[in-house]
């Protein structure tokens, strides 16, 4: 199986990579913007690539002829895309229409990375088909591309995923799970919110999920993500909890009170049974989730 992965230098990427260089009957293609982070670099080819240019997109495709694809690159900080709808617009809908149209020409299984953003948060936790009404231009860009993936005239899936957290070469961003660990350590008093809830998603487990969606060659859209659900606040504390950090400097915060540009969904959260009955997906607990960061971090 060949398989290409953009947005390879990123946190899911990098798992990916991981993953798939040197598996057996697999031929990997990762491709990000730039030179390759990874300092090993055996067992895949590294190719840079700008998603958002088209005649890039379908000279990588022609050459690699790839038979699966697993598009993880997107502009994913949520207040930037408010405050740059341009650039947002053209790395998560315009690069995946040129994906996409790539994917066809090759009848390249196409699989989608997309968010728990794309939902109100009125009613979480959320299945697949349950009716997404973004409240932000980020989740408003993933729908519009989930929009388009699911016209393909290929094989397709799409991958929704919420709040990525996990350790890997050279981060361009950080993540939650890291900047409250940090935080923590410093003793600074910190104000998080209580009435946003997510289910906080070990990288690996998420690579796991992609890889077992081309493996299986599973269509459709699947929800993967950690499977505890919790606030915001929850999160912190049970990072202090995990390392024995001080949890009276944490106080909670509404939403409503942070004038932040974009829009959040007060409770997302996935129902997994699709995942874990169509592809056997089994993700850690939070605390699993942890100590394997943990480990990794002491290496």
């Amino acid at each position: 199986m060949k398989i290409l992965i953009t947005g390879s230098n990123g946190l899911l990427g990098q798992k990916l990579v991981k993953l798939l260089a040197n598996k057996d009957g697999i031929e990997l293609l990762a491709t990000s913007k730039g030179g390759n982070r990874i300092s090993n670099q055996s067992g895949y080819s590294y190719k840079s690539l700008d998603i958002t240019n088209q005649l890039e997109v379908e000279a990588i495709f022609d050459e690699f002829i790839p038979d699966t694809v697993i598009n993880t690159a997107a502009m994913t900080n949520v207040d930037a895309c408010e405050s740059d709808k341009e650039l947002c617009w053209d790395l998560n809908v315009n690069a995946v229409k040129y994906q996409i149209k790539a994917a066809e020409k090759h009848q390249s299984h196409y699989i989608h990375l997309s968010t728990d953003f794309i939902f109100d948060g009125e009613n979480g936790p959320y299945k697949e088909s349950d009716t997404p009404n973004p409240l932000s231009y980020y989740g408003e860009t993933k729908y519009e591309a989930e929009k388009l993936v699911q016209k393909a005239k290929t094989k397709w899936s799409i991958a929704r995923t919420i709040i990525v957290y996990g350790m890997v070469e050279d981060m361009s961003r950080s993540n939650i799970v890291l900047w409250a660990k940090e935080a923590l350590e410093k003793g600074n008093p910190l104000t998080i919110v209580d009435d946003q809830f997510r289910s906080p998603t070990l990288a690996e487990d998420l690579a796991m999920g992609c890889w077992l969606i081309a493996e299986k060659q599973a269509t459709g859209i699947y929800h993967i993500s950690g499977k505890d659900v919790m606030s915001i606040i929850e999160l912190v504390n049970r990072v202090a909890d995990f390392y024995g950090l001080d949890k009276s400097i944490i106080s909670p915060i509404k939403s409503s009170s942070l004038n932040q540009a974009a829009k959040r969904p007060p409770r997302t959260g996935f129902i997994l049974d699709k995942a874990y009955s169509d592809l056997e997906y089994s993700p850690c607990s939070f605390e699993e989730g942890l100590a394997i960061l943990d480990k990794q971090l002491k290496a």
